[in-house]
């Protein structure tokens, strides 16, 4: 942090820390008499888009719920299952509007 006296502002501090990035770990344990119940790990990266590509993170590219048209192509795959399913059945049109 800076000295009350320096004259840097919340955003300056803030640029900062996206572009040079800030890590926080830990380990937390829950044990009862020496049986481990529950272990978790937490790992924490504070980044900029631009400085965690540069790092090689980058999996917001490729996680199909953030790419666009990720849900189009779903929906679409769907629609497809059901009408070859459909067909399958050879259900009457009137009755697939109906359904």
């Amino acid at each position: 942090m800076a000295p009350a006296g320096s004259g840097e502002s919340l955003a300056d501090i803030l640029e900062r820390v996206l572009d040079k990035g800030i890590v926080v770990a830990g380990d937390i344990m829950v044990s009862v008499l020496d049986v481990e119940l529950l272990s978790l790990k937490v790992r924490l990266l504070v980044v900029s888009v631009d400085t965690a590509r540069e790092m090689g993170i980058d999996w917001w590219t490729r996680d199909a719920f953030l790419t666009s048209g990720a849900l189009a192509r779903e929906n679409s795959e769907l629609r497809s299952t059901v009408e070859r399913l459909e067909r399958s059945l050879a259900l009457p049109a009137s009755s697939r509007a109906e359904a």
